[in-house]
């Protein structure tokens, strides 16, 4: 009587040895597969870095003050550095910032990211001048700013200098009123520059041609 179960090789009967060594083997092929996937994720970040590095390359910041300043507290004073910065594009984007901490690097690092807050538009004539004359006050300064010649250059000192410089406004003459102190001219500045409108939008506003202005 012949049996019908055919017999096994105990040779193609895997150990117990190789079976963890198959499951290795498939594991390290799966992940050369998801590690294609990783090299497209870190070229895309790759990528995505390149264009913010590009993006905050336009703007230029310049430090108007570093000050030490203290606050009372309840366990005495706590020393702390305040920093004034202006950021800017010089193609009609400006903003002044403040930012405060317990070393200059911080301060400065968040006066940069106060000053993209309040970032104002600035109307530059083909002369990269102002369409028209100007003023801003804030606090007991006050900066009177008139448009000027090609070849002028900035006339004009101190924080309001570079406020308008940072702005890309390269004939333009300012006078500072009132108060020296650097935060408050160049706020005054930045709201002179807040307030100047295009011949276009003067006209609209008021109702009246272009013609109208220049005659």
């Amino acid at each position: 009587m012949t049996d019908s179960n055919p017999q096994t090789n105990p040779n193609d009967v895997p150990s117990a040895a190789d079976v963890p060594a198959a499951a290795e083997g498939q594991q390290q092929q799966e992940q050369r597969r998801g590690g294609g996937r990783d090299r497209g994720d870190r070229r895309g970040g790759r990528r995505g870095d390149r264009r913010n590095q590009e993006r905050d390359s336009e703007w230029q910041e310049r430090v108007v003050q570093i000050r030490r300043v203290s606050k009372t507290v309840k366990g005495g004073k706590k020393m702390s550095f305040r920093a004034i910065v202006v950021v800017g594009n010089e193609r009609g984007q400006v903003g002044v910032g403040v930012g405060k901490a317990g070393d200059v690097i911080g301060a400065v690092r968040k006066g940069v990211a106060d000053g993209k807050k309040h970032l104002v538009k600035v109307p530059l004539t083909r002369h990269n001048s102002i369409p028209t004359l100007s003023n801003g006050r804030d606090g007991a300064a006050s900066v009177l700013i008139r448009p000027a010649a090609p070849g002028t250059g900035v006339i004009a000192g101190g924080s309001i200098r570079t406020v308008l410089e940072l702005a890309g406004i390269k004939n333009v003459l300012a006078k500072r009123l009132g108060s020296k102190t650097p935060l408050n001219n160049a706020r005054a500045a930045m709201v002179a520059l807040d307030s100047l409108r295009t011949h276009k939008e003067t006209a609209k506003e008021r109702g009246i041609s272009l013609e109208q202005i220049y005659s």
